[in-house]
Formats: C-alpha cells, structure tokens, sequence
C-alpha cells in the first residue's frame, strides 16, 4: 500500500495477522446507520414518524447498547421498511453526506489504532452488523482494507426486496473472520479484535489479543472474567483535524464477499430503510 500507511513492518516470515473493528460505538460513537435517518428523510425515503422512531432507537443504543433479542427486533423492522428502497438512490444519499455525518464522530483513539496497526503491517477489517451500502464507504474513509457488512437482495428492479442475503451478526461474524483468515492467511493467535457489545464475543474468542472498547454492562463482565483489556474511547475528531491521510485512503475497501460465500454483486442491507411515500404522505410529513 503506498501513501497513507507504510506497510512492512511486520516479520513477512510469519504468517500475516490483522485487526476486526467493530463499527458502531467502537470505531464510531453512533449507530452508523441510523445517523443517516435525517438524510433519508430529507431524501424522501422516510417520513417523519420513522425519523422519529430511528432517533429513539438511537438514544436507547447509546444509552446501553442492544441485546440479542433487541437486535433480532431491529433486524425485522428495519428490513421490512427497507423493502423497494432505490439501492442507488441511498448510495448517492450516503455518498453526499458521509463526510458531514460521520467524519466528526469518529474516535481518535480508534482512529490511532487502525494507524498503528497499519504501520505494523496489519491488515484493518471492519466487521459490522450495519448495511454494506453504509459500512463499505465508512471503510474506505477510514483506510480499512476489508470490509464484512450485512448484504441485502436487490431485485431486478434495483430495489431493496426485503430479504437478507447474508447478516453480519454473533457467530456469523466470528465465521466470517475465519473464513478470512483462511482465505488471506492471517494467523488468528496473532490477530487483534475490538468490540463494544456482548453479542461480538464470538468475534472477540476466535483471535488471540481480544478487547473490550466501550463495552455494555455484559460485555465489561465478560471481558473482567477473562482479563480482556477495556479500552475506553471517548475523544470523537474529525480524521482531517488529526491526520489527513487518514480521510483520503490509497486504495479502497475490499468487501469480504467471498470470504462469507455470498455473492459480491449483492448490494448491502440498510437498517431503516423505509418505502417511499406517496406525494401527499410527503408533503404532509
């Protein structure tokens, strides 16, 4: 890789390792889905109720994070009000907007350890449970060199149809690490992890240096029983403030596709995606 990072420092004799990121509350101190309800809106794709709603599931996500069965809940609603969203449409929506809503909430602390493991020669993977439409750009800002993400079907129509191709989520994710590992030869005994949820323990288990980063109460009791390190990122900067390279990486993410054995031209999942409202529901919201 030239430009941003240098790469090399790691011993090439060993076998290659690399960094899992979670996204959401570790890499960035939102939900990096539901930040875009307001550009949704301001798109046509959502009315105000469901701006109203994503901004309430966004208070209860910070407040303390998401268990499983709020999870699984959020995965059907927000699926199902994805259904007919335009796939394109939402791509130039988060193009247009990403660096306004997501460049300042990124944590400098997270921000320095994707750099440091870069300059050791690591590879840094983002492994989210939001959409790939949202994830893969977010990656690509942030220098990421693989990108795992939940994956939507998309009609003929170029359209959201409703289903979910493939959700990047507990265990699923954990696999995925280790089909990527497999498929890139990164030794897992040397890679790294970073989460702040209880549900990416399986993530955290199957690498030898996990951490705990901001966790949720189940999570931090886990990560004390098993003397996992906490980190605690809390210093959210604009990546141009504290190194432009940063925001400008030289190659784009790679979306981890194949590793998940899922097809690549499968376009990503949008967590609240709505249908698009007839003009007069428009004008009215």
């Amino acid at each position: 890789m030239v430009g941003a990072y240098a790469r090399g420092v790691e011993n090439h004799s060993l076998p290659r390792t690399a960094a899992f990121f979670d996204l959401d509350k570790t890499v960035i101190a939102k939900s990096s889905t539901l930040t875009f309800s307001k550009s949704f809106y301001q798109g046509g794709l959502i009315n105000r109720r469901a701006v109203l709603r994503t901004a309430y599931t966004q208070f209860v996500f910070l407040a303390g994070g998401a268990d499983h069965d709020q999870m699984e809940r959020m995965r059907e609603y927000l699926s199902a009000l994805c259904k007919g969203w335009n796939v394109q449409q939402v791509q130039e929506i988060v193009a247009e907007t990403l660096h306004d809503l997501i460049d300042p909430i990124i944590y400098d602390e997270a921000a320095s350890l994707i750099e440091e493991h870069h300059t050791a020669g690591r590879d840094v993977v983002i492994v989210s449970t939001s959409g790939a439409e949202v994830v893969e750009p977010i990656g690509e800002m942030l220098g990421a060199d693989r990108v795992v993400a939940t994956r939507m079907v998309v009609g003929e129509d170029g359209c959201f149809t409703g289903e979910i191709e493939y959700y990047a989520y507990g265990p699923t994710k954990a696999e995925a690490v280790r089909q990527l590992a497999e498929s890139e030869g990164y030794d897992l005994a040397r890679c790294y992890a970073y989460s702040d949820s209880i549900t990416d323990v399986p993530m955290l288990e199957a690498v030898g240096h996990p951490h705990a980063v901001n966790p949720d109460r189940a999570l931090r009791r886990e990560a004390l029983a098993r003397e996992w390190p906490v980190l605690v990122f809390n210093r959210p900067v604009r990546l141009k403030q504290r190194l432009p390279g940063l925001s400008m990486p030289a190659r784009p993410a790679l979306v981890a596709a194949a590793a998940v054995g899922a097809a690549a031209a499968t376009a990503g999942l949008v967590w609240y995606a709505a249908r698009r409202r007839a003009g007069a529901a428009a004008v009215s919201a």
